[in-house]
């Protein structure tokens, strides 16, 4: 409280005198009349007012609108009142009809709604696979044209010898890896294009030497085709002025509904393009099948379904006639494509979801997993193909050699991982497991080389592994003698939830020295030789802002690498001359 001055201070002084005295003369009425106290208190200072809310003004009220009604309720709203009975009765009549037929409308719209909700297991058309997209005629035409004219001729995938590229001196690798740092450390962005709707999670590259034909597969079971070096068509306005092609498209690409619902339960986990006859497309979902794309006819069909186990990878034999499946309950299915799906065996060889499976190109037999429960192992299908006698026997069999396909009769088969485990412990089992490795966490992925001769691996460990084996050993002792990889290269793969896993991925041309791809956190794109070392490093932090996740090369041409990332939108690395 703020102190009064010497004039308050005086007048209220005289004010209590003055009060004093009218008291004692007992006049209460004047002291009532003085009106003030002997401290009065200080008036309050001022507050800020609190900022006020803008008034809204408020709307003249207007008449209620009437309410819209059907076409059905107001023509039986709309009773004429001189109707006769034959007239009520044939109105009625007609506005049952008019109910009936609405409501099997509607029962209509609810199936067809649920139905495609459901997996679809018939064979599809092109028309029926880009239904969603709603190609016109045109669009129609020109991708079966891109179709059309990679089948004139078959374009088998060549296999290397497990014997090239093996020097005794350090310095011919040394040279090799140098001239391929001048090939492929000069590549460029040279188109890009958001091919898929949905995050990337699958490539494969076409062998065509004379295009850039990428297949892509999304989350959503939609597959991209990108035929990147394509001319983009410029687009004429109302004036018939030209647009210019959009500097952030290149190419063009078509999207095919391949696995249905169009949900994440659809995801196409692997793209595999048959090594003899290129025309043909194997897609493998989480909706736990695998569908079939020939290009000739521009259908697609289901070849193999499981009851409710997620199909994680697939990988074709160099013959082309059997594939090996994994999936997330840690089994692999062997499946011959000439006997079909009736035949086919599965084989629970870890306990935890396999990521993917890898047939070696020069020694089929031998069959490479990798697992979650962070273990790499290497199976020679022959051994395993023992547990098929004992079970036709039904019990042990005399035969020192496994049977042929042709012998198997009646199926499939499962083996689940407790009777593989059993077997392998066996003297007749000895054998199955060549070779196992433990990595410090679950293993992504795990590939042969096209020599089949070196192997390498993604972790979440944040290590790339490599090993090289020696192609004399694989028939000389039922285990291989050490199996250990001869380098470890720190690469980030915490790609969390929505990234995909990062995988390092062999080139598949035999005529290169071996080097493969693995995508990096950093938005660059990682090329390494089979010794380890760093042959290129891609990058653009202009034009490329995203971690590309996804990665193929192309089979025949050394100087293309294709890559994809989380938003669909896909990358073509070429020489500069064609950037």
């Amino acid at each position: 409280m703020s102190e009064l001055s010497a004039y308050e201070q005086e007048r209220e002084a005289n004010i209590a005198r003055n009060r004093a005295l009218l008291e004692q003369l007992e006049l209460k009425d004047a002291v009532a009349a003085l009106g003030v106290s002997v401290k009065p208190k200080p008036a309050p200072k001022p507050k800020a007012k609190p900022v006020q809310a803008a008034k809204r003004v408020k709307r003249e009220s207007t008449e209620e609108a009437p309410r819209r009604q059907s076409a059905r309720l107001r023509k039986d709203d709309a009773v004429d009142p001189n109707e006769t009975p034959a007239q009520r009765r044939k109105r009625l009549a007609e506005a049952e009809a008019r109910r009936k037929k609405e409501e099997e409308e509607r029962i209509l719209a609810e199936e067809h709604a649920h139905l495609a909700k459901r997996p679809r297991a018939q064979e599809l058309d092109l028309s029926v696979l880009t239904a969603a997209e709603e190609l016109g005629d045109e669009e129609m035409n020109a991708l079966r044209a891109s179709l059309q004219a990679i089948t004139h001729k078959p374009i088998p995938r060549c296999i290397g010898s497990v014997d090239a590229w093996v020097y005794d001196s350090d310095k011919h690798d040394a040279r090799e890896a140098e001239e391929l740092r001048k090939r492929l450390g000069q590549m460029k962005v040279a188109s890009r294009a958001k091919v898929t709707q949905n995050r990337v999670y699958s490539a494969a590259y076409h062998p065509e030497p004379t295009k850039d034909l990428i297949f892509f597969g999304d989350k959503h079971g939609q597959v991209g085709i990108w035929d990147a070096q394509a001319p983009v068509e410029e687009v004429a306005d109302e004036d018939d002025e030209v647009t210019p092609a959009d500097e952030k498209s290149g190419g063009k690409y078509w999207r095919l509904q391949q696995h249905w619902p169009a949900t994440a339960k659809s995801s196409i986990s692997s793209i595999r393009i048959d090594p003899i006859d290129s025309h043909r497309l194997y897609t493998t979902s989480y909706d736990c099948t695998v569908r079939q794309l020939t290009f000739v006819s521009g259908v697609s069909r289901q070849i193999y379904s499981s009851s409710d186990v997620l199909i994680s990878s697939l990988e074709l034999s160099p013959s082309g006639h059997e594939m090996w499946i994994s999936d997330v309950s840690g089994g692999a299915t062997h499946l011959d494509l000439r006997e079909g799906p009736s035949h086919t065996r599965w084989y629970g060889l870890s306990d935890q979801k396999i990521g993917s499976v890898s047939i070696n190109p020069t020694s089929p037999h031998l069959i490479l997993t990798a697992s979650n429960s962070r273990s790499l192992k290497i199976w020679d299908a022959r051994k395993l193909d023992v547990l098929l006698t004992q079970k036709q026997s039904g019990g042990a069999t005399s035969s020192s050699s496994p049977p042929s396909p042709s012998k198997y009769t009646s199926g499939p088969f499962d083996f689940d991982f407790e009777r593989v485990q059993k077997f392998i412990e066996t003297k007749k089992g000895s054998g199955a497991l060549r070779g196992e490795y433990a990595h410090g966490k679950s293993v992504t992925s795990a590939y042969w080389d096209p020599r089949g001769r070196s192997i390498v691996s993604t972790s979440y460990d944040d290590t790339l592994r490599i090993w090289e084996l020696d192609a004399g050993k694989y028939d000389a002792s039922p285990v291989f003698p050490a199996f250990t990889p001869f380098s470890r290269i720190k690469h980030g793969c915490q790609t969390g939830r929505w990234l995909t896993p990062l995988r390092a991925v062999w080139t598949p041309n035999p005529d290169v020295y071996p080097h493969f791809t693995v995508g990096n956190l950093d938005h660059s794109l990682n090329v390494y030789s089979c010794k380890g070392e760093l042959v290129a490093k891609l990058s653009d932090s202009v034009r490329i802002t995203a971690t590309q996740a996804v990665t193929c090369s192309h089979p025949s041409v050394v100087e293309r690498c294709a890559t994809g990332n989380a938003s669909g939108r896909c990358v073509l690395w070429a020489p500069p001359d064609l950037a």
